[in-house]
């Protein structure tokens, strides 16, 4: 079955709206039986409507799977209804109608770290009118060097990435370099760390973030002059929050973002274990190239805010 071209048959060439927004629902929810809930329709029902645009398309969309994955054929057809929603929101936004029961919804790909310190302040910029609903935000949190995937299957609109080649369909801008401090408590610092950072570190216990974060093993290659990576006992924490915390402990070494290291390291409960030395990872944000006012004012609400919490 061939897996490129139209997502709607010729015959067929508009897609009753319903059918895509309940694939996008599933899609979203994970389960048929969950977007049955979020469409307060009957699993039947959304099953229903599923094989009537494969149908109409003639691909399968979804395997049927928990959670569900959409196929190749199926994300051409997600990403279709997500642009087709967003200029539908758009429009009635400009005409003044009334948005209905769920206002326009804006999928965004977000790294973690970004996540817990400049990112939401980003959207607070947009702010609300009293008694309008204004856009909702699905924020997807995913490693930055990973956020272009869920661009190219249309799971999102729009993501926070450390690629600056352009997804196919999207635009990119630079917004800045989040800038990570290597760091540890000073009981750690003083048990494991006395002497030559380059010798010692390596063997350090070490805090990662999850198996594709690669940032301690970096900066330790870095430091050794590529002799030697983050080899020590490893811990993964996968959360940020929980990340400094670990850190902050004395389970082991690891990068923090400056937002988060600074004020431990000025009351004492960090300090930097090779001064002077930082790593930076640079990010962009690249969106589909859509004429949509609410996409275009998330955007600068992004940059405007990256452009003063991080680094140039």
């Amino acid at each position: 079955m061939k897996s490129d071209g139209p997502p709607l048959a010729p015959s067929q060439s508009r897609s009753p709206h319903d059918l895509v927004r309940t694939l996008l629902a599933v899609v979203d929810e994970g389960t048929f039986d969950a977007a049955a809930a979020a469409l307060h329709l009957t699993p039947s029902a959304v099953s229903q409507r599923i094989k009537a645009l494969e149908q109409r398309t003639g691909r399968v969309l979804l395997t049927r799977t928990k959670p569900v994955r959409a196929t190749e054929s199926g994300q051409v057809v997600i990403r279709f209804g997500r642009q087709l929603a967003q200029l539908e929101g758009d429009a009635r936004s400009a005409l003044g109608l009334d948005a209905g029961d769920t206002p326009p919804r804006l999928a965004i790909a977000v790294n973690a770290d970004s996540l817990a310190t400049w990112f939401v302040p980003a959207l607070g910029r947009l702010g609300h009118t009293p008694g309008e609903p204004g856009l909702t935000f699905d924020l997807r949190r995913e490693d930055e060097a990973h956020t272009t995937a869920l661009l190219r299957d249309g799971e999102v609109m729009a993501a926070v990435t450390s690629t600056p080649e352009p997804v196919a369909g999207c635009s990119v801008r630079a917004l800045g370099r989040m800038r990570y401090l290597p760091v540890a408590t000073a009981e750690f610092v003083d048990t494991w760390l006395r002497g030559d950072p380059a010798e010692l570190l390596p063997r350090a216990p070490v805090v990662f973030f999850d198996r594709r974060d690669q940032l301690q093993e970096g900066f330790a290659r870095e430091l050794t002059g590529g002799m030697a990576g983050a080899d020590g006992a490893r811990h993964w924490i996968p959360s940020s929050e929980g990340y400094l915390e670990a850190v902050c402990t004395g389970l082991g070494w690891g990068l923090l973002p400056e937002a988060q290291a600074q004020p431990r390291l000025r009351d004492g409960r960090l300090r930097r274990i090779v001064p002077g030395r930082s790593r930076d990872v640079p990010l962009f944000w690249q969106q589909w190239r859509l004429d949509s006012p609410a996409l275009a004012a998330v955007a600068e609400a992004v940059a405007a805010e990256a452009a003063e919490q991080l680094h140039r």
